[in-house]
């Protein structure tokens, strides 16, 4: 996060300390993606016998599975489950962790498509990369079409794929994961509709945040996690007061990283999300500031949503973003609601070893880099 944190020094506004990522993340990761390794490898020698051709779309998902996410939705859901008393050794809490990896990626690739992003995690995105494959061929058609056609099935085989991990499990637990679905589907429907008409409503940039990513990232999983271990009833409220604030940090933290973060770090340019022109409570809170001052700020930030800023522009909006006070108040936001979600684990009847690491992935999360 190097222009992020030159500028805010500069300033001197208050940020987080970074915190490393619990050593169990790790250990977690390998066991999901084995679980992921283990299906599409199968999936892909099943289908490769129907077709060769079938085995494209199944590799591009493979590929953007194993590209280096950080399975934070997966640990939660397990440490929700393991602080609710289920066993560590279950392999339901892996599938459903691994669920949660197929989830993200039906997410990421038809959210590449709506935003016609180039990368992802330091790669090209699928729809880009089908579009390449038709342009090379010479075959018939649009070459872009066909390109977002095939990514948006990838993510629709990614969205089966999940229900299949997810698998037989308890009638709650069901319950949660549709509630989380429709959840980031509406979520996703609002961030489209807002960047459209280039809201910079404080409170729709909060609501979008909330539903699109804060929710489906840490409170669902603990409660999917909670479900499997029979213990939703008396934890969804506990587990609530935790993920939900929590969530929220979560996706603030992203904005600062889509507004400043290092490419080699996010995989994304940097600046991409006001290239885009996100409806972010960061932009929001930059744009009320800049309309009570007469120093041109306001005329720089009614560019962003621009796709052809340059790195030149995207420095100056950045500037824009210090200058107004934007950044710091959205780190102390960040840093007020990461410690209103420990209080709340702290205080919540789970075992103590999940508690203890549903605290430490509070602090990476609220205060990581990528």
């Amino acid at each position: 996060m190097r222009p992020a944190g030159a500028a805010a020094r500069n300033v001197g506004v208050q940020m987080l300390r970074p915190s490393p990522a619990p050593p169990s993340l790790g250990f977690l990761a390998a066991r999901v993606d084995r679980r992921l390794e283990e299906l599409l490898s199968g999936e892909i020698e099943r289908w490769r016998a129907v077709d060769p051709d079938l085995v494209a779309p199944l590799e591009a998902l493979g590929r953007l599975v194993d590209a280096g996410g950080k399975r934070l939705r997966p640990a939660f859901c397990y440490w929700g489950f393991v602080g609710a008393g289920g066993d560590p050794d279950d392999p339901r809490v892996v599938d459903a962790g691994a669920a949660f990896e197929m989830l993200h990626a039906f997410a990421l690739v038809h959210d590449d498509v709506m935003d016609g992003s180039d990368t992802r995690r330091g790669a090209r995105t699928a729809h880009l990369t089908f579009a390449d494959r038709h342009r090379a061929a010479g075959w018939r058609g649009e070459s872009r079409r066909f390109g977002e056609g095939a990514a948006v099935l990838v993510g629709d085989l990614a969205h089966v794929y999940a229900d299949l991990l997810l698998g037989d499990v308890p009638g709650d637990v069901w319950a949660v994961w549709n509630e989380l679905r429709l959840e980031l589907n509406v979520g996703q429907f609002l961030d489209l509709v807002a960047t459209a008409r280039a809201d910079r409503d404080r409170g729709l940039a909060r609501r979008i945040s909330r539903y699109k990513s804060g929710k489906y990232t840490i409170e669902r999983p603990l409660h999917v996690g909670a479900a499997l271990a029979g213990r939703l009833g008396d934890l969804r409220g506990p587990l609530s007061a935790y993920g939900d604030p929590l969530g929220e940090a979560f996706q603030l933290r992203d904005d600062v990283l889509g507004a400043f973060g290092d490419p080699e770090r996010t995989g994304k340019p940097v600046g991409q999300d006001l290239r885009e022109g996100k409806p972010t409570p960061l932009l929001a809170i930059a744009v009320e500031r800049a309309a009570e001052s007469r120093d041109g700020a306001a005329d720089l930030l009614a560019q962003v949503g621009d796709p052809g800023l340059d790195d030149d522009d995207i420095s100056r909006l950045q500037h824009v973003l210090v200058e107004t006070g934007a950044l710091a108040e959205v780190e102390r936001l960040i840093a007020e609601l990461t410690a209103q979600a420990i209080d709340a684990i702290d205080a919540a009847d789970i075992v103590p070893e999940a508690r203890d690491e549903l605290i430490e992935l509070a602090r990476f999360v609220a205060s990581r880099d990528a």
